[in-house]
């Protein structure tokens, strides 16, 4: 009799557990959309808001696209540093158009649904764009070492192949890991409800929705990504390190200070995104708040892109003269 007892509380308990697991799946693949922070305030405040985010997206969009036409309109940058520029310009353009537009439609229409789908491709795309910006930023980091301190061998090891290789490695790199997390965060069960706490969809703030260990393989992949970034980081630092070494024996101050002006922003810029990435990622859900969240999510998505224009182009005297050449030469057509 006790045995009987036994294997019906057995059956009685995996029926349950079958049950939960049935009811969390059914949770999951019943939510066709993601509701997004929402804008509160008035109707003026709304307006404000989309008004300054339209000014920021057209004010990125006119910086990035000089870059881009003077790069490619000037055939004495086609070298290596600024074939990486050209490359980071567009995923800069790519970055902020992923995010922005829909803010300020959310804005200005005063919803903040988006479909499941629209909210993967905003995963996949903001990851894609911003791990193959990092990875360009390392490339470009040992373009300068190699020009600053191996100057003979410049043309060597960053000739057009290798640099088509580095290029083609970064993009696939940041494809690769993109589709990983965006396919691994969405396979994931959620069974907490489809608010969003951010302006676009991001994988902490899916992982909030996903049941309760489910998440875990996530973690341990982005806990894995961010130590390779830091990785990254090192040797970008170590390379700078070698780079100051270098020009600090150098007998000309104005040398020193082109390097150093050169190098400093692109370290700025660096700190920042894997700063702020860090912080989103591997915050603790007890202090996750909306305002924080929000803040440190413009920081890595809008900021770098809205500051990457003044800040190769502003501290580079070859790209500032090939502009003015450029809207020189428009003004005079017309």
């Amino acid at each position: 009799m006790g045995f009987s007892e036994g294997n019906c509380v057995m059956s009685s308990a995996l029926s349950t557990v079958t049950h939960i697991k049935r009811q969390q799946m059914s949770n999951s693949s019943s939510i066709t959309e993601f509701l997004l922070l929402p804008f509160t305030g008035t109707q003026q405040l709304l307006l404000l808001h989309f008004c300054l985010s339209l000014t920021i997206y057209l004010a990125v969009l006119l910086g990035n696209s000089l870059i881009i036409t003077t790069i490619a309109w000037h055939h004495q940058l086609h070298t290596p540093m600024y074939s990486c520029l050209l490359k980071l310009t567009l995923l800069d353009l790519g970055i902020i158009s992923t995010t922005v537009p829909k803010s300020m439609a959310s804005a200005f229409w005063g919803t903040r649904d988006i479909s499941y789908a629209g909210c993967a491709a905003q995963v996949f795309f903001v990851l894609f764009l911003i791990d193959t910006e990092y990875i360009l930023l390392t490339i470009m980091a040992y373009d300068r070492y190699v020009a600053i301190c191996r100057p003979l061998h410049y043309g060597t090891l960053l000739g057009s192949r290798a640099c088509a290789h580095m290029a083609a490695a970064a993009w696939a790199c940041g494809f690769l890991y993109a589709l990983l997390h965006t396919a691994n965060t969405f396979s994931l069960p959620l069974c907490q409800g489809n608010a969003v706490h951010q302006f676009f969809c991001e994988i902490p703030q899916i992982l909030t929705l996903s049941c309760s260990t489910a998440y875990l393989r996530e973690v341990w992949l982005i806990v894995v990504s961010v130590c390779l970034f830091i990785g990254c980081f090192v040797f970008i630092v170590l390379s700078y390190v070698q780079i100051f070494r270098a020009v600090l024996r150098m007998p000309s101050q104005q040398v020193c200070h082109k390097a150093f002006a050169t190098c400093l922003p692109h370290l700025a810029v660096l700190s920042l995104i894997l700063s702020t990435g860090i912080v989103v990622y591997l915050k603790p859900p007890s202090m996750s708040f909306p305002s924080s969240n929000l803040v440190v999510s413009v920081l890595y998505s809008v900021v770098p892109p809205a500051l990457n224009p003044l800040i190769y182009s502003l501290r580079n005297h070859e790209l500032k003269a090939a502009l003015s050449k450029l809207l020189t030469g428009c003004f005079h057509k017309q």
